[in-house]
């Protein structure tokens, strides 16, 4: 960001005139105690607006006055927002042209030749008669409506070459264009006209204009027409009615009571049930870790199937497979894993690789063969 500066030349003082110390005093009561200092962008505009459209030293040091603000601080706001004018600008009129690319394109290149040619070589640069100056600036937000200018607080768009010299001639001649698009175009609708949205109601304005019109007398006191009533209901009568539940019966508004579902269901749906145990044999079960993919997680869920031992498992069909898969919480680990052949040699009291690194409390293969269900 460039730097900005006061200008040198300063008036002596300011003061807000009484119509704008009013409207200030009774901002400022709108903020809680302790937060009056966030008037100041407001203050500051307000003081550039009554200052011929610049924000002065003196009127900074009025602001921060008001607001018991250090100078500097009100002195920092106005020299960061681009809004506040530095140096003395036009009287009539402060040019500010969007230069960003949709203007560009669309001819933004131009409009600043006229101002050039109209007001002065070099931006910030008053004219001869002190009247007009001009800036090229970055977008001033209406994209659709390019390439535009903002003159103070209002914004002219949808501009050429001969339209901005109209502009420039109302000005010079103490008038005030209406802002917005300077050709037949309602805010940014298409130029063609509306192609869209076409069946808008009535009570909504698509030509807007600073004034509002005159409305027609009521005639022999005949009540005004609400129209957004009259809108509301007519929505009502075409809204369709809301479909008619049956009425349900006494049975059916009973909830059903929670039955038990029969273990069969369960082996029609994965498999069939092999045979389980109310306990371990002798009651002693066998450490089911010792199988590569159980871990302790997994053998309390084994345990509570029924399956306390080696054998129990070497016995499974692949159905029975089936069944006991369809209650782990990761289901294709058996056969992945292999469980019924590390089972076969566990129950003949042979050892495999995985059990051989448990049993010995090798360090890796609690860490590279842990099971997923102990993740």
């Amino acid at each position: 960001m460039s730097v900005r500066r006061v200008a040198q030349q300063q008036p002596e003082s300011f003061e807000f005139n009484s119509e704008n110390l009013s409207w200030a005093e009774q901002l400022i009561k709108k903020y809680p105690p302790g937060k009056e200092r966030s008037a100041v962008i407001p203050l500051l505009w307000r003081a550039q607006e009554q200052n011929d459209g610049w924000t002065s030293e003196p009127a900074m040091r009025r602001v921060a006055d008001l607001l018991d603000m250090p100078y500097i601080r009100v002195y920092e706001v106005a020299t960061f927002y681009t809004m506040f004018q530095l140096s003395p600008v036009g009287k009539k009129a402060h040019v500010q042209v969007c230069g960003t690319t949709p203007c560009m394109l669309r001819g933004s290149k131009q409009l600043i030749e006229i101002c050039k040619k109209r007001i002065a070589k070099d931006p910030h640069t008053l004219s001869e008669d002190g009247d007009f100056s001009w800036e090229e600036v970055e977008c001033l937000g209406a994209c659709v409506n390019a390439p535009m200018v903002q003159i103070f607080k209002d914004t002219y768009e949808d501009l050429d070459e001969q339209s901005l010299e109209a502009l420039l001639d109302a000005f010079a001649n103490g008038e005030t264009p209406t802002p917005g698009p300077q050709i037949e175009r309602t805010l940014s609708c298409p130029e063609s006209g509306l192609t869209t949205l076409t069946n808008v109601p009535e009570y909504v304005p698509l030509n807007l204009s600073i004034e509002n019109e005159p409305k027609e007398p009521v005639k022999n006191d005949e009540p005004v027409a609400d129209t957004k009533a009259e809108n509301a209901a007519t929505l009502l009568k075409e809204k369709p009615a809301a479909i008619k539940q049956p009425e349900k019966s006494a049975t059916e508004t009973k909830p059903a009571e929670k039955t038990e579902k029969p273990e069969t269901a369960k082996a029609e749906e994965g498999g069939q049930k092999p045979e389980t145990l109310d306990g371990p044999r002798n009651g002693e079960a066998d450490d089911l870790k010792m199988i590569k993919g159980v871990g302790p997680k997994l053998e309390l869920t084994l345990n509570a199937l029924g399956f306390y031992h080696f054998d129990q498992i070497v016995n499974w069909t692949p159905e029975n497979i089936a069944w006991v898969d369809s209650s782990l919480s990761f289901k294709g680990r058996i056969e992945r894993e292999d469980w019924q052949a590390q089972a076969k040699l566990l129950s003949a009291g042979e050892e495999t690789e995985f059990s051989k690194r448990a049993n010995y409390g090798d360090k890796s293969a609690s860490k590279t063969d842990k099971p997923e269900g102990d993740k």
